[in-house]
């Protein structure tokens, strides 16, 4: 032969109908009939959308926390998330709008962090000290007075 397999055979309608099938059939259901907890469409989005964002969020604060927890108590780095600036969370948020929108932007801003970020490394030393005095005014200005 030439190295090639025979086409494999197809089984007839007849044949699956005399194998047991081991799999429970599932029950078809039209794409319309699948609703979620409201029947309106558009509450159902909304609901989707809080609970993803919501998600997201606590995600964002865990990984902070995280972030902040392994050199600052617990207190300490709350009062250091709580202590940021309207502005610093806007800008944030921003620049990570423009990342996830479109490859450019995303190597816009991570370039711009890569960038910082070996530009800290160079300057280790004044950068640790840049950055402790300004987690040291953020904690201060998150203090419960």
């Amino acid at each position: 032969m030439n190295g090639q397999q025979p086409p494999a055979e197809v089984p007839s309608e007849d044949a699956e109908a005399k194998t047991p099938s081991r799999r429970k059939a599932k029950p078809q259901v039209a794409p319309s009939d699948l609703h979620g907890p409201s029947p309106n469409i558009a509450t159902n989005l909304a609901i989707a959308d809080i609970a993803l964002r919501g998600g997201t969020a606590l995600a964002r604060q865990a990984i902070e926390r995280a972030l902040l927890g392994r050199k600052y108590a617990p207190s300490k780095a709350a009062r250091i998330l709580k202590g940021r600036t309207m502005g610093e969370s806007l800008l944030h948020g921003a620049l990570a709008q423009v990342a996830l929108r479109s490859v450019p932007g995303a190597i816009v801003v991570g370039g711009a962090l890569l960038a910082k970020t070996l530009y800290d490394r160079t300057k280790a030393q004044e950068a640790r000290r840049e950055g402790e005095a300004t987690l040291e005014d953020m904690a201060h200005s998150g203090d419960p007075e």
